[in-house]
């Protein structure tokens, strides 16, 4: 089997319409797609829902659920809410200066730019509380090269001694003007 790319990813909203707007308002995604059904398929359980999808571009999609019989909407609370996010990428640091302002010109609060030496990012919440980031990358091959060579010793030691490993430690230290504090 070989996976080709994510078909879509789905998470749930308060409400439908309103998600569709934000996104299409804040982000420049377009709406595509709108299911809704009586009864789950997968399931056959009778829970009504409105099952939308916005376009993420580059042939990703986005969607959402809005289940009016279901329990209030919340959210993991063993999980710090930076932990679980949904990432986009957009091509510039211009872009995502410009975006940043705009947002937060529209009274949408955002954390960042973020300098993770091999990509700059923001965040944000859309109107559910999921947390978003919209990320450029700024890493060079070099930098590639040096994070491939030590992904597997680094992964290998954390699954041994739960401490964060220091073979790319570069990334958060000031050397050559290519990391940050």
């Amino acid at each position: 089997m070989a996976i080709q790319r994510i078909h879509h990813v789905a998470y749930r909203c308060h409400d439908a319409k309103q998600t569709v707007e934000w996104y299409r308002d804040h982000l420049g995604m377009d709406f595509v797609l709108a299911i809704a059904e009586d009864q789950v398929p997968s399931t056959h359980a009778p829970d009504p829902y409105m099952h939308v999808f916005i376009d993420a571009g580059g042939g990703n999609i986005l969607a959402f659920f809005e289940l009016p019989n279901s329990p209030t909407m919340g959210r993991d609370e063993a999980t710090p809410n930076w932990v679980q996010h949904i990432a986009f990428k957009v091509d510039s640091v211009a872009e995502l200066e410009a975006t940043k302002a705009r947002l937060q010109a529209k009274g949408i609060d955002v954390v960042g730019v973020t300098d993770h030496t091999i990509f700059k990012s923001i965040y944000f919440f859309d109107p559910n509380g999921h947390r978003l980031e919209l990320a450029c990358d700024t890493n060079t091959p070099e930098m590639d090269r040096k994070l491939d060579d030590v992904k597997w010793d680094m992964l290998n030691e954390w699954a041994q001694t739960k401490r964060a490993p220091k073979h790319a430690a570069w990334m958060h230290e000031k050397e050559l003007g290519q990391g940050t504090a």
